[in-house]
């Protein structure tokens, strides 16, 4: 008896698979990711050995003058609170902030939950050597990624906004439709709108230069090479206090950025981030 070949779903006519992401845009990306999520995690590890900000070029516990943002445990001390204090506000942040629960189960006072560094418990030595190392990562990956951006033309076409993007008619479409999570499809979906663009660019030529510079700022060495960095944020402790900012904007994004992906098809949108291809036409 002979058996029926398979039946193929029928390909749709108007439908089309494209190249979207160059080889290189993939690698920094992944790489970018990895680095950024390490960074922040030790850097979080770090704050914690002193969590206080301050504006200036010098801060201690006896300098509160200069201080704005502080965490911190209040007794009574078999159900502490957690708090953070931004400006003389203080909030109850008990559970992730302050005061939480450590791995083993018991009352652990540190600025930040367990779960949320790296490493998991107190340790600024090996904070610190990790946070160098991926530091230089999101250095050279950062340099390759502009370069290519540069000479490609892809900062151009793909990532700074253009001119008639930046109407007032223009902005507000777009802001609507991402509120009503109406995301580009075909060849709309080939190219950043401008909320997009402006996100990119916000953190790829603004957040992580700032990040880089203030971090290069808080170092003595690089104090003793280039005094102007120090200078250039007012103070080491106001370098502090930006690098902190920018790394919370980066957070920001990177949170922003995954539940965007989840809600507009993250198959689709991981796939072409991983093959560099994606389906268009249709109603893709």
């Amino acid at each position: 008896m002979a058996t029926a070949a398979p039946t193929l779903a029928p390909r749709r006519p108007d439908s089309r698979v494209v190249l979207r992401h160059h080889w290189l845009v993939r690698l920094t990306h992944w790489l970018n990711a990895i680095a950024i999520i390490i960074l922040l995690m030790t850097g979080l590890n770090i704050f914690g050995a002193h969590p206080r900000l301050y504006w200036g070029d010098a801060g201690s516990v006896d300098q509160r003058e200069q201080l704005w943002l502080e965490t911190g445990a209040s007794p009574p001390w078999r159900n502490p609170t957690g708090w953070i204090e931004i400006a003389g506000t203080r909030f109850d942040t008990t559970g992730f902030i302050g005061v939480s629960q450590s791995p083993k189960g018991t009352t652990s006072f540190v600025a930040f939950t367990h779960w949320a560094t790296l490493p998991s418990g107190r340790d600024l030595a090996t904070a610190r050597t990790w946070h160098f190392f991926f530091a230089w990562v999101i250095i050279l990956n950062g340099l390759a990624w502009l370069l290519y951006g540069l000479f490609s033309g892809r900062l151009l076409r793909e990532i700074l906004p253009k001119r008639r993007q930046l109407t007032r008619a223009h902005l507000w479409h777009d802001i609507v439709e991402h509120a009503k999570l109406n995301f580009p499809k075909g060849e709309a979906a080939l190219s950043y709108e401008v909320l997009q663009r402006f996100a990119y660019a916000g953190v790829t030529l603004v957040l992580i230069p700032t990040v880089i510079l203030t971090g290069l700022a808080m170092s003595p060495g690089m104090n003793a090479a280039w005094p102007w960095l120090d200078a250039l944020w007012g103070g080491r402790q106001s370098a502090r206090s930006v690098h902190f900012l920018a790394m919370s904007g980066i957070a920001g994004f990177l949170l922003l950025h995954l539940v965007l992906v989840v809600l507009s098809g993250p198959i689709r949108q991981i796939g072409a981030m991983i093959t560099g291809r994606m389906t268009i036409g249709g109603d893709k």
